[in-house]
């Protein structure tokens, strides 16, 4: 299977399937208001646009590794393509708010399918000694569509509305589909005729909707029980997966693996305390600085630039120096930009703004590749499609969690209302402690990341 062909092959679609997915989640959040418009839908419907499409991935992104791990990881990502392509269209042509929510659910499902296991074909095809180069192109693209997607998102619904969002990704679709069948050659399946854990899936799945439902309810009391529940759910979770055979996930996995555990563990702290960076300046940089959409846009994409741009370096950096090394100083130089974060004001400069998501950019650059690295270098084959799923599950789980502690410190600080301008001086005091607590998340993230041990 090492055959240049194949190789680039492999690269191709999984780099191409890796910009769909964080693409198709941060151009729809763009297009939110129009949506809302179209279909008269109120606040709490309009964050079921977004969310829907993220929980039905994180539901699905470990059974779906644990699968193609068994039945071959390309089937796998080819049927999610399609799936994905199909519920683009079909998104791209919804009658009404409860449809197009189905139809996101379908394809997070899709998403789930070929995130986890692109990243698992990648690390078959490639040796240890080139791994951190391919995954540093592959996280590099997943940047690219983070960046270019409100950007890109905001430019078709101004001018072609947003059912284009949907249907510009249709080709690109059909596209990987033509690659997969014509150019990529063999199959990986390491744990071939291992058996599949539908009980542990399914606990999997509840416990997940439980935190995250339960997440989008707070302060409500409803959504305290729904978080208790899931708490719940972990722990039932943990126990059935430590006794059954072959378990959807392998719980031994962190107890054994040390490098896994923790680098999965700095993996959410990171995204906990980075993704609401752009929801939170947006809001700041339109109500606060008084900027457009599309001007807020502008300044916001330095972040994400920075990232695709030092990603593929950070991850070449980590096939020769220990990752954990690489990826610690990349999460020292995220806490101190979110530490800057903490002293905006209505007059902050610009420059500063700019200069500080040009740190976190960097920072996260130099965590994200070495770290997807270590986590992937540190499993036996067989565990490929178990171990890139968590990788990707930490990633959502993380944007909850982010998404969840920004809301909770507004809802605290100003209450369910809209930001006026009797507000603003609330909302700056609430930033601030948002950033405050994304800070020390960071930093103590720091210490699980040097904590890991050596990979080599």
């Amino acid at each position: 299977m090492d055959n240049g062909v194949d190789k680039n092959s492999a690269l191709l679609v999984a780099t191409l399937a890796s910009f769909l997915t964080p693409f198709m989640g941060s151009s729809v959040n763009i297009a939110l208001p129009s949506m809302g418009k179209e279909f008269a839908m109120d606040a709490v419907l309009l964050n079921w646009v977004a969310t829907a499409y993220l929980l039905a991935a994180a539901v699905f992104l470990v059974p779906f590794g644990r699968i193609a791990d068994i039945h071959g990881r390309k089937k796998i990502f080819a049927y999610g393509i399609v799936i994905f392509t199909i519920s683009s269209f079909l998104s791209a042509i919804s009658t009404s708010a409860a449809v197009l929510i189905a139809f996101r659910v379908l394809q997070g499902i899709g998403s789930a399918m070929t995130f986890g296991t692109g990243v698992a074909i990648l690390t078959s095809v490639f040796p240890i000694g080139e791994r951190g180069k391919v995954l540093g192109i592959n996280v590099a693209v997943v940047y690219v569509g983070l960046s270019l997607g409100p950007f890109l998102g905001g430019f078709l619904t101004q001018h072609f509305g947003w059912r284009s969002i949907f249907l510009v990704t249709v080709p690109l679709g059909v596209i990987i589909i033509s690659v997969i069948f014509w150019k990529l050659k063999g199959e990986w399946a390491e744990a071939q005729g291992e058996k599949f854990d539908f009980i542990g899936s399914i606990f999997y799945g509840l416990t997940l909707v439980a935190i995250m439902y339960g997440f989008s309810l707070l302060p409500k009391t409803s959504g305290v029980w729904l978080i208790l529940m899931g708490a719940l759910g972990i722990f039932s979770f943990v126990k059935w997966e430590m006794k059954v055979k072959n378990p959807v996930l392998d719980i031994k996995l962190f107890l054994n693996n040390k490098v896994f555990a923790f680098s999965n563990m700095a993996a959410l702290v990171h995204y906990s305390a980075t993704f609401a960076i752009s929801f939170l300046l947006s809001l700041y940089l339109q109500y606060i600085k008084g900027f457009s959409p599309q001007n807020a846009g502008f300044v916001l994409v330095s972040q994400p630039v920075v990232m695709a741009v030092f990603s593929p370096l950070a991850g070449r950096l980590s096939d020769r120096i220990e990752p954990r090394i690489v990826a610690s100083i990349g999460m020292m130089l995220t806490s101190l930009g979110l530490f800057l974060f903490t002293f905006l004001e209505g007059e902050t400069p610009l420059a500063f703004i700019v200069a500080s998501l040009i740190l976190v950019g960097f920072g996260f650059a130099l965590f994200s590749s070495p770290n997807m690295n270590a986590i992937m270098s540190s499993v036996e084959k067989r565990s490929y499609g178990v171990a890139s799923g968590m990788v990707g599950t930490m990633r959502l789980i993380g944007q909850m969690l982010s998404m969840g502690v920004a809301m909770l410190i507004f809802a605290l600080h100003i209450g369910r209302v809209q930001i006026t301008s009797e507000y603003y001086l609330l909302f700056l005091k609430g930033l601030k402690v948002v950033f405050i607590i994304f800070a020390t998340l960071c930093f103590g993230g720091i210490f699980a990341s040097l904590a890991r041990g050596k990979l080599r």
